[in-house]
């Protein structure tokens, strides 16, 4: 298990339940498959430096996390399938 760091920018407008939809989404793919969540950190709205789909703002959440090296594959597969996730990255630490 690897540590990786996973910064994930989501449509501005999402309601409260939805943001939390979504993230409790990401957090499942993770968990299944036998990885862990050691921090999640919601920065809010922000400002991006470029429009992304006619989008001047979104919402920044950053997670921490444990996993098998295969998950990043499987996992990016699944963001980019989620129309609410304007952008992601996942990193190595």
């Amino acid at each position: 298990m690897r540590e990786y760091e996973m910064i994930v920018i989501l449509h501005p407008d999402l309601d409260e339940s939805a943001f939390k939809d979504i993230l409790d989404r990401i957090s499942g793919w993770i968990t299944q498959d036998g990885g862990e969540i050691t921090k999640t950190d919601i920065w809010g709205k922000r400002t991006l430096a470029y429009p992304i789909r006619k989008q001047r703002e979104g919402q920044y959440v950053l997670m921490n996390t444990r996993m098998n090296p295969q998950l990043g594959a499987v996992l990016e597969r699944n963001l980019r399938y989620i129309e609410s996730v304007l952008r992601y990255l996942i990193i190595a630490k």
